[in-house]
């Protein structure tokens, strides 16, 4: 094996081929900036790992301007509003009519292709099954970024490293000297699966029930994503098909009767727990994080994916200031990001508690069917929702 780097030079080296990584690459091609797209899995992983489904309307707005919406807006469901049900009763929240946006239900993994596609297109340089990547010099005015392929040690040298490589990655190891971390963990997770199904409703249905949190999702006009609230400690063993869809059928009972989603084959299931995670700052140097390797939300807000959006539209902006000569948006990049960050933690912490079940007292649980109740009979209340929940 050989020990000899093979030594390259970019403008931007970006560590992760997931939408923040492809994204902020295609935005600095749109402005004449280079960028090398490292990625540790295979390309057939990357396009199959699903994800989010939800995006706002100001990310879709991004996605469109940066002309990489033409599929999302032909094959994605616009959503108009969503329903919130409890004590066996639904409510609908519209959105649209009281914001004047809407959302689209659009899978990750289809806007990762469509984000693919676009880079090779354009003869971007997407790197993919490198090995596990290493990220050098960050305080130099040249960083780098390691990796190996087949035994053979590779180099890239750059201005500015940016890390997009989730929860995980080398990107937030990084900067673990300089960190001030936040974080909070729910005592329970979510049970999620796509089914080969007719969604059986056109918007997203939020169940608040006994048993637990509800979650009617999906992602094509054949096929639904769905989600329980399970106990923490629960294993994917402990679900069999027939005990999901009974679980479902219940918690969105209404009026008393059982409920039942359309029933069909389970081809993907997972288990997740759920925690907030904010890292501050997004930045060290010449590096830079954007996405999941700084930040984390509940999948109850529907922002993990919107705020990655946000993160490299802004990085990407700030990025083409400094090749201009001012770095004066580099510099502000975690205050400006910040703001969306925590308004964003703060509406998933707020979602929830108040959709989940917790330990409480019967004076909690009285005290989250009141805050239910004001949601859904109050139109500021309503509104301060939608207007989170749009974006």
């Amino acid at each position: 094996m050989s020990t000899e780097h093979i030594s390259e030079r970019t403008s931007v080296a970006i560590v992760g081929a997931g939408p923040a990584g492809l994204l902020l690459s295609h935005l600095l091609h749109q402005q004449g900036i280079d960028s090398v797209v490292v990625e540790a899995r295979d390309r057939d992983y990357v396009e199959a790992r699903v994800r989010a489904g939800v995006i706002e309307h100001g990310a879709a707005d991004i996605l469109r301007a940066a002309g990489v919406g033409d599929r999302m807006d032909r094959e994605g469901l616009p959503h108009e509003g969503i329903e919130l049900r409890f004590a066996g009763e639904g409510h609908r929240i519209p959105m649209t009519e009281l914001t004047g946006r809407h959302i689209t239900v659009y899978g990750q993994q289809k806007l990762v292709h469509d984000l693919i596609e676009r880079r090779l297109a354009d003869d971007g340089d997407v790197r993919f099954a490198c090995g596990p990547a290493e990220i050098h010099d960050v305080d130099a005015a040249n960083p780098s970024v390691t990796y190996t392929v087949n035994g053979t040690p590779h180099r890239v040298v750059a201005d500015f490293v940016v890390a997009c490589d989730g929860a995980h990655g080398v990107g937030r190891h990084a900067l673990s000297g300089v960190l001030t971390t936040y974080e909070k963990t729910y005592p329970f997770s979510w049970l999620g699966i796509l089914a080969h199904a007719a969604p059986r409703v056109d918007e997203l249905v939020y169940a608040n029930h006994p048993r637990g949190f509800a979650l009617y999702s999906m992602r094509s006009p054949s096929i639904t994503r769905l989600y329980l609230q399970v106990p923490a400690d629960d294993r994917l063993d402990d679900w069999p098909d027939d005990r999901i869809w009974e679980e479902l059928a219940l918690r969105f009972s209404l009026g008393g009767e059982p409920w039942e989603p359309t029933v069909g084959e389970i081809f993907e299931r997972s288990l997740a727990p759920l925690r907030s995670y904010v890292g501050e700052p997004m930045q060290r140097g010449r590096l830079f994080l954007a996405g999941d390797s700084a930040h984390i939300v509940p999948p109850t807000g529907a922002k993990g994916l919107n705020l990655a959006v946000r993160d490299v539209e802004l990085l990407s902006r700030a990025l083409g200031a400094a090749r201009r000569g001012d770095e004066t948006l580099l510099k502000s990049y975690t205050d400006r990001a910040m703001q969306a960050v925590w308004r964003a933690e703060y509406f998933s912490w707020w979602m929830t508690t108040m959709m989940h079940r917790f330990d409480d007292s019967d004076f909690d649980r009285r005290v989250q069917e009141a805050q239910l109740r004001n949601v859904v009979s109050s139109t500021a209340y309503a509104t301060a929702l939608a207007e989170n929940y749009v974006g």
